[in-house]
């Protein structure tokens, strides 16, 4: 996977939480996916289809995840006790608007993305395709710690 293309999900996630969330993120550091040690307790995944396949997973700490589901539900942080329904539903809403968002500007992949899946635990269970090296992309958010990881590959263009 060529590194420009992680580029249209981290605008896609600045924007998401800046328009959406009304919180100002800023990217952090661009590395490998396996390089990445903070403690993410919920993810939203989204799989990638059409001519590239792969996944994006947005990772967040409980703590993002909470005030993400409290912005979106205009409610305060401290209504949530941890990871309820509606802090899930909420990650998974945030993958579908960032994977969307990024989508427009991957127009010549003709992709399709899948409805979002969200998985709660740390270590997460998400797997690549098995010749993707996925790359990741941490961000300094005031909420807490976020991250987002993205590895897909172009297929070959059949004739």
């Amino acid at each position: 996977m060529q590194v420009e293309y992680i580029n249209p999900f981290i605008r896609s996630t600045t924007v998401t939480f800046d328009t959406m969330l009304g919180c100002s993120i800023k990217r952090d550091k661009l590395c490998m996916a396996d390089q990445v040690n903070e403690r993410f307790e919920v993810s939203g995944v989204i799989g990638l289809s059409g001519r590239a396949q792969g996944s994006v997973v947005v990772l967040l700490s409980q703590e993002v995840a909470v005030h993400a589901a409290a912005a979106m539900l205009m409610m305060e942080p401290s209504e949530f006790d941890g990871l309820t329904d509606d802090v899930v539903d909420a990650v998974g809403e945030i993958a579908n608007m960032v994977a969307g968002s990024a989508k427009a500007e991957l127009e010549e992949f003709q992709l399709s993305i899948s409805l979002p899946n969200v998985v709660v635990g740390h270590p997460p269970d998400i797997r690549f395709p098995s010749e993707v090296k996925p790359i990741a992309v941490t961000f300094d958010c005031p909420w807490g710690p976020m991250a987002l990881k993205v590895g897909f590959t172009p297929l070959p263009v059949m004739a």
